[in-house]
């Protein structure tokens, strides 16, 4: 196994424990994160996000696979996060495909990308499937989870 291979077991091995702090370990200093729901966080900001959704996950379970190095910095992987939705106590299964630059031993950017409408239709239920695919909603979806991880960040400061 390669250590690239290796940091990526690392980090998905520590989420599905919820380990935040290996987690935010995992990340260089200057990394940036971008998904559907959260847009795009600098290294402060998504090492906040996965300590918030750790702390705040509700029957969740983690399986990734397919960890493939493309060369010598950027690698994928395919992880499903299964959690409760805490706003409606819904049920999610989440389909996500990774795309990850590595440096120095640390990933240096992280992209997840999964159906933000088929997300929606899991964790709002009819709402999100009558309008989980409009940009009005998304956007909506978008702005709750940054106002989320700010409120997140200002109570935890350090």
């Amino acid at each position: 196994m390669s250590p690239n291979e290796a940091l990526i077991q690392r980090f998905y091995t520590a989420f599905r424990q919820l380990d935040y702090k290996t987690m935010q370990d995992c990340y260089a200093d200057d990394a940036v994160f971008s998904d559907p729901a959260f847009g795009t966080l600098n290294a402060a900001e998504v090492k906040a996000m996965w300590e918030m959704l750790c702390k705040q996950a509700k029957d969740f379970s983690l399986i990734f696979s397919d960890v493939k190095p493309l060369d010598e910095e950027y690698a994928t992987c395919n992880w499903i996060a299964t959690y409760t939705f805490s706003k409606t106590g819904r049920r999610v299964i989440n389909n996500i495909t990774a795309h990850i630059r590595i440096k120095n031993g640390r990933i240096t950017e992280h992209t997840d990308n999964f159906d933000l409408w088929k997300w929606s239709k899991q964790a709002l239920g009819l709402p999100g499937l009558l309008f989980g695919w409009t940009p009005m909603i998304q956007n909506k979806i978008r702005t709750t989870a940054r106002k989320n991880l700010e409120k997140f960040m200002a109570l935890n400061k350090t």
